[in-house]
């Protein structure tokens, strides 16, 4: 009976620490494409698009400016947000740096 608690509470220990690794993981994202306009879509999060050769990201930023930038190939970078994608929208970034 001793060994089954000691061995439960070691796999609960584990099993939590690999969780906090889990979140770590959403990051930061460096992607390159063409900045649009959220116009209608089946999603309702960002602000802007950012069209990449093979992927698409929802853009917000509260810092930045995002139609600057309309229709022009820049680089963007910043911190993927936490409980996106969502109904097989794309992943929403939260945008901190623009570059040309």
């Amino acid at each position: 009976m001793k060994k089954i608690l000691i061995l439960s509470l070691f796999v609960a220990i584990i099993s939590g620490c690999s969780s906090m690794k889990s979140g770590n993981s959403t990051g930061t994202v460096t992607a390159s494409g063409t900045i649009e306009k959220l116009g209608m879509t089946t999603f309702q999060y960002g602000t802007h698009l950012l069209k990449a050769d093979n992927k698409s990201y929802a853009l917000k930023s509260a810092t930045i400016n995002l139609d600057t930038y309309l229709d022009k190939k820049v680089t963007i970078k910043g911190k993927k947000v936490s409980g996106y994608p969502l109904e097989g929208g794309p992943e929403l970034i939260d945008v901190t740096l623009v570059k040309f």
